[in-house]
Order: C-alpha cells, then structure tokens, then sequence
C-alpha cells in the first residue's frame, strides 16, 4: 500500500508542476473549448455535461485519439467534476459503432451484486427497508464496473494506453474546478447523509457542515492519487489491493461520524467479489423505425428493448402524434417492468419483445384516449416460436427519487463513434466515500426490485440488476446519422425516445428535439412533464384526451451528435438541464 500511495503521489507532484497547477478552467471557456451547447464542423466531435469533459475528449481527438480513447478521458474527467453522477464507484454501458467493418458493439459495465446477496437482503424483521435507508448504506454498493469496462473498451478498441487517458482527470481532481450552482445544489441534497460519514464529510462540505460556495475551486488529492496508482499500475490495482480492500471495508463498516443522524447498515461487498469482476460483450439490440436502424443496450438494461418496442409500436399506429408516443411508451414499460433483468438469471424474452408481431398486437390496444395505468403486460413469447414458461411478473418497485447518472457521445475522423452512459445511481450514490482514495460508492442495488422475493429482477448474489440506461446510436444503411444519450433513471428511456420520435416522426431539429420540453410515460396514472410542456398547444389535446399530465423536476440531460454529409457533424448539449452541457468539434 505504502509503494502505491507514494508512486501516485510522486505522479501527481509531477503533472502539477508541469501544468503550473493547471486546473479544469473557467465554466466558460477551457483549453481553447468554449462553453456552448451546440457545435458543427469536421474532425471529429464530442458533447457531454461539462465543459471539462468534452475538453478532455476534443483533446485526445486532436492529438490523433479515436473516439473510444477519448470516451474514457471524458469520463474519467467527469467523475471528478461531475462525481454526484458518475465516477469509478459506478458502472455504465458502452455502445460502439466501429466504422472499418461498419459493425455496433456494446460493453457491459454495469455493477454485480455481492456473492453474498439474497432476494430479502433489503428486508428487516420481514419488512422492506425504506428507499433511504437501503440506499444511504453499505448494503446499496454492488460491484463498480467503470473501470473494467474502460479497460475493455480500450483493449478492443483503442489506440491509446490505460495510463495516457488518465491525466487530463488527474490533472482535474489535483488542480482543482470551479464549483457551479449545481454542485453546490446536488451537495446541499445531500448533506443530512453526507455530514454521517466522516471521509465523505471532510471531501464535500466546508467547516461548517454546509456545500462549497459557487464559485470557489474544489479540489480532490486523494481522487488525483487513485487515478495516477491506476495510471501507474494498470486497471487490475482498483480490482485488488489496498484500492479493493478500502472499498470492502468503507462497505462492511461505514466511516460513521459520532452523533450521525441516520443509521448505516453494514454492506456485503468483499475484496473477493471485486476480484472477480468482468466487463461482458454483450450483443446491441435492434430495431427498425423509418428507415433507420436503432442499436442500443441489451439487457440488463432496458433501454434498448423499451425504446426499440415503444418506437415499434408507433410505426404501427396508423396515426403519428404526441398521444400515439404517450401510448407507446405507456405500454412498452408495462412489458419492460415484467420481463427486463439480467439475462444470465431470468428467462428474457427479448427477441419477442423487439418483433413487429408483439407491437402490433399492443399496437392494437391503443384507442384515442389514454389508457388507464397500469396496463397489464403483453405475451412476447409466441413471437419467438414458444409458450411463457409462467405468468407475467407484477411486482414493480417504483423509481428510486433523485436518479442520476450521466451520458457523453464521441465521434471521430474516422467514422468511429461512441455513446457511452455511466452513473453511481442516484445523485451522491450511497455516500459514502472510500477513505483515503476520494471517490463515491454507488447504490446501484436498489435498481433491484428489493420489495419482491420472486420477480425476475430480485436481487441475487452475481447478478447485474436492470438499468434504464438507453446509449443509443443510429444507422441508415449501416452508417451512423445520430448519437444520442441521457441520463435520468427509468426517464432516460422516454428521454431518448421522444428525441428520436421529435427528430424522425415530427422533423424538428436535433438542437430544439434536445431541449423540447419532456414528457415521460412509464405506464403510470399520471405522465410526468416538465412545467414547460404544459404551456405547449399538445398539452390541451393530451388532457383533453384523458392523459394526466403532472409537472416536476427537469427530466434527463441528453448529448448527441449527427451526422451530415463531407465528414460533417453536428455536436449537441443541453442548452439548460444541469446548468447547461457543452458541445465541441475538433474543427469548425
């Protein structure tokens, strides 16, 4: 432990002073990258939540990196600047279009459950925990798969080393960033648990228990440390080690504070189970819609094969309209919510759920009122040439508040291109940060469904539980023509779908489809919109029509990047959600 902690300190002594003690920059311009939310021209392309990520991925890209290289430098940016959402602790899923064969590969990063889980893990005295209590704990933290899954990536697909793409993220938590309205907002959320633990404690709040003041720098050294030991020693030092072995203990024995208001249960993670993480190849789901080919993530995500029916369903319909959308998510999630889990525990019936036959059949279901959630589930199986080896699942655990994660898109001159979505679950994770090492654990187990015991996403030791997370890129005659991601718990699904139905059923263009007001139906009594759609004209027909229209929260922060004719391409953020993303390309 003693030779690791001082080779990554003398690492980062180095890149300091190199770099003048550079740091991550203004919020408005950074290493010549401007702030903006849209971008087009040639070379290559880049878009995500921070101005630092997309820096660090148009950085690689100009010094002759190909997409997937500069994936992971972003998204090692963005888990020290964004670290609420994503980091190390976390996991993801990676979807690659390689343009010399013109094939799509997807990485399956997504975190594992302790050996040692069993489907009443989450119960007390035969009650189920309540969401904070099974979150803010050791008990929530499966098996982060970030790293492995970088490693993966670059072993297939890039050209740069492990190391290389570390330094713009160590340079990042070393130097230092500015704080923004909205870290210092995702912090203040968290400060009831945060203040509990005492590394999480001393990393996040001032000295008087409160979050960073807008404008100041944060710093991270024991971030700045894991990542150069990584640079140093390779992928394999987070999976065993002193790296493995401090996750395992802030787990099984969480830093409490004397005096913590909440009680933190002990977790099940160990040092064995982190030994025994592997990033899987997973095959891309498919679906046709308008003449374009959609790949996405197969399960345990379920956000290609919702995404993909509920887009079946519409091309079914022999309307096309924001009711006809509505419907289809409403009964694509119904079939989602019973029979979506990880594929190596649960019978999957996803070749049925994906087939034109099935949508026509739900297709079939929808009149010209909404419908009342939830509606029961459809029968896929016949669709693959068989009998439902049992009755639809029911039980569906409702989504967890605060979902988080983030998602960045990458192109480049190449052709090859990169949606990549990563997260540690809802904004702060399970709060605990790993002692001497600076990064967040993520509550990815209460993605299970903890209330049931017999539904095919129970938590069990091994298994990866369902995501929504939906990286998505599209085809028309196998060359990509758009990109796009988002993070936002199970909204992710609608978020990409309604930008996809916007862009290619509405025609409106990929910068206004991006920051369209949202509208999210997961077969629920109520569709859930953002306080903007209900002044749209739509709204008035929906409701008119029977649809329960309620305001919240912003709904998902998307990224994407479209491709037009000569190389040309055209990079997309958000111009508001989370203060806004930043778009960038390698040459205008």
């Amino acid at each position: 432990m003693k030779r690791l902690a001082l080779a990554a300190l003398a690492t980062v002594s180095v890149l300091l002073t190199a770099s003048g003690h550079a740091h991550a920059g203004p919020k408005e311009t950074a290493g010549g990258v401007a702030k903006t939310p849209t971008a087009t021209g040639t070379g290559g392309a880049a878009a995500t939540v921070d101005l630092a990520g997309t820096r660090a991925a148009v950085d690689v890209l100009r010094a002759g990196g190909n997409a997937v290289d500069a994936a992971v430098a972003a998204a090692a940016v963005l888990g020290v600047v964004e670290p609420f959402s994503c980091g190390i602790g976390g996991g993801g899923f990676m979807v690659v279009y390689r343009a010399k064969d013109r094939s799509v590969h997807t990485i399956d990063s997504r975190e594992t459950a302790p050996a040692a889980m069993r489907p009443d893990s989450f119960r007390e005295n035969g009650a189920v925990l309540p969401f904070n209590d099974a979150r803010y704990s050791g008990l929530s933290a499966g098996v982060p798969g970030t790293v492995r899954g970088w490693q993966e990536a670059l072993r297939r697909f890039g050209s740069r080393s492990f190391g290389s793409l570390m330094l713009p993220a160590i340079r990042a938590a070393a130097g230092g960033f500015e704080v923004d309205q909205t870290f210092a907002d995702q912090t203040t959320a968290n400060v009831p648990w945060f203040d509990d633990i005492t590394s999480t404690r001393d990393l996040y709040l001032d000295d008087d228990g409160t979050a960073p003041d807008v404008g100041t720098t944060f710093r991270n050294p024991d971030l700045a440390r894991t990542y150069a030991a990584l640079a140093l020693f390779g992928p394999g030092a987070f999976y065993r080690g002193p790296i493995a072995d401090a996750m395992a203990r802030a787990v099984a024995a969480p830093p409490v504070a004397p005096g913590a208001d909440h009680v933190w249960r002990p977790g099940l993670l160990t040092a064995a189970d982190l030994q025994s993480y592997q990033a899987l190849r997973r095959d891309p789901t498919r679906s046709d819609y308008r003449g374009l080919q959609i790949y996405s993530m197969g399960p345990p995500s379920s956000g290609g094969s919702t995404v993909g029916e509920a887009l079946n369903i519409l091309d079914a319909l022999p309307t096309t309209g924001w009711h006809e959308y509505l419907e289809s998510t409403r009964y694509a999630f119904a079939d989602r919510n019973a029979y979506v889990a990880d594929p190596a525990y649960a019978d999957v019936p996803l070749r049925g759920l994906l087939s034109d036959g099935f949508a026509a059949t739900r297709a079939a279901l929808v009149t010209d009122r909404a419908s009342t959630s939830p509606v029961a589930p459809g029968d896929p199986y016949p669709f693959e040439g068989r009998v439902a080896p049992g009755p639809a699942a029911t039980a569906e655990t409702a989504s967890p508040p605060a979902s988080s994660t983030t998602h960045l898109t990458v192109a480049d001159k190449w052709g090859n291109v990169v949606s990549y979505t990563f997260t540690i679950e809802s904004t702060g994770g399970n709060g605990i940060v790993v002692p001497g090492y600076g990064f967040l654990l993520n509550n990815e187990l209460t993605d299970f469904n903890i209330d049931s015991t017999t539904h095919p996403n129970r938590a069990e030791g091994g298994k990866r539980p369902r995501s929504s997370m939906a990286p998505t890129i599209v085809l028309r005659d196998d060359r990509p023509v758009l990109a796009l991601g988002s993070p936002g718990g199970a909204t992710i699904i609608t978020t990409v779908a309604q930008i996809l139905f916007d862009r290619y059923a509405l025609g409106t263009d990929l910068p206004a489809a991006v920051a369209a007001p949202r509208f999210s139906q997961r077969n629920t009594a109520s569709t859930a919109v953002e306080p903007a759609a209900l002044t749209l004209p739509v709204a008035a027909d929906l409701i008119a029509r029977g649809h329960r229209l309620t305001a919240g929260a912003e709904i998902g922060a998307a990224t994407a990047i479209e491709f037009g004719p000569r190389g040309r391409m055209l990079a997309v953020a958000e111009p508001v959600r989370r203060g806004g993303g930043s778009a960038a390309v390698v040459r205008r």
